[in-house]
């Protein structure tokens, strides 16, 4: 049994079990070279935030549902992903990873209703580390949302190029609607695969996440492309960009944007290896308020190398920098300093 974050269930085959059981674990171990005094990554990592100490990421226990009309998912985590991404969310729902159902409409077409909760139709990162060429998450994947929840109306066509999804949410990454808040989020997902080697995505968020009375309306539009270059070379190229109000009420909007680019070389089936540049740029603190004059600003490189011992089991080290144009990196406790160098190792297990 395979474990695949974000992806749709297929029907079952005939003779098949419907109902499929699978399970994922990542556990890590970091070191910040600037030796944080809380022994926690800046408050902007929301995976593998950690340091110092073995920790687990993210363990997942599923069960899937798949027929002809019918598919559904139930999904439990637990570990330091959990704990970051979840913690606005009521304690009966943190370790809530997926729990969603979906109806086929049709007979003649590939259209579904699915509801609950769900990955995120936003990026090109999963929560599932083994899913993503790098070992940590991007900048831009760590800062929107890694799941959602609502109703999403999906079309795919006979030739499986286009996807096309419609989504009602509760909000920018949200379980519980925020309080007070009556106003729905909606969004979209345009997918084109002209091949097996391109991907081509836009996705959209449109809401306010806060209560109604302090209302201030988001617009977030994610876009990327993946491109198997050759048997050896992978490229992904990404941009976010987001501008929310800069008041309730107001014609003035702040914005953000995030360019993204990954290249992959996969030299065998077990060995492989990524390189990442990446920048995020949110001057006045929308999403990442470090209280700062130029507000984050910040330049990150990585280097990866994944070592798979069985289809099921990788072992995974990265070598990541952030350099910053004000000083907000945590130095010993005692001092701020304008970038962070730290070294990973992770072991991930599917089955």
């Amino acid at each position: 049994m395979t474990f695949s974050a974000g992806a749709e269930e297929q029907p079952a085959t005939s003779g098949s079990s419907p109902l499929h059981f699978s399970a994922y674990l990542e556990t890590y171990l970091i070191h910040d070279f600037n030796k944080p005094d809380n022994d926690r990554r800046p408050g902007f990592v929301y995976s593998h935030n950690v340091t110092d100490s073995p920790s687990i990421n993210l363990g997942v226990l599923k069960a899937a549902l798949s027929t002809e009309r019918v598919r559904a998912n139930l999904a439990l985590g637990s570990g330091t992903y959990m704990r970051a991404n979840y913690a606005a969310e009521p304690h009966g729902l943190r370790n809530l990873y997926e729990a969603n159902i979906g109806i086929k409409l049709s007979d003649a077409h590939d259209l579904w209703l699915d509801m609950g909760v769900m990955s995120s139709h936003l990026g090109f990162e999963s929560a599932i580390g083994i899913d993503n060429w790098t070992l940590t998450r991007s900048l831009m994947a760590d800062n929107s949302p890694y799941f959602e929840t609502g109703a999403k109306l999906s079309y795919t066509t006979p030739d499986g190029k286009w996807l096309l999804s419609g989504l009602l949410l509760t909000g920018w990454q949200r379980i519980h609607r925020p309080n007070d808040n009556t106003t729905p989020s909606i969004g979209h997902q345009l997918t084109y695969k002209p091949s097996d080697k391109i991907t081509i995505n836009s996705s959209s968020f449109i809401g306010n996440d806060k209560s109604d009375a302090q209302r201030q309306m988001r617009y977030f539009h994610d876009f990327y492309v993946q491109w198997q270059l050759n048997e050896h070379w992978g490229l992904t190229t990404a941009f976010d960009i987001g501008a929310e109000q800069v008041a309730p009420g107001s014609d003035k909007y702040n914005i953000w944007y995030s360019p993204n680019i990954v290249l992959r070389y996969t030299y065998s089936d077990r060995l492989q290896f990524a390189a990442r540049l990446e920048h995020y740029n949110d001057r006045h603190g929308v999403i990442i308020n470090t209280g700062t004059s130029n507000g984050f600003q910040t330049t990150g490189y990585s280097v990866n190398m994944d070592y798979r011992f069985h289809p099921r089991m990788a072992w995974r080290n990265e070598l990541r920098k952030l350099n910053s144009r004000d000083e907000i990196f945590d130095k010993e406790g005692s001092r701020l300093v304008d970038n962070n160098l730290m070294a990973v190792t992770a072991l991930t297990l599917s089955f």
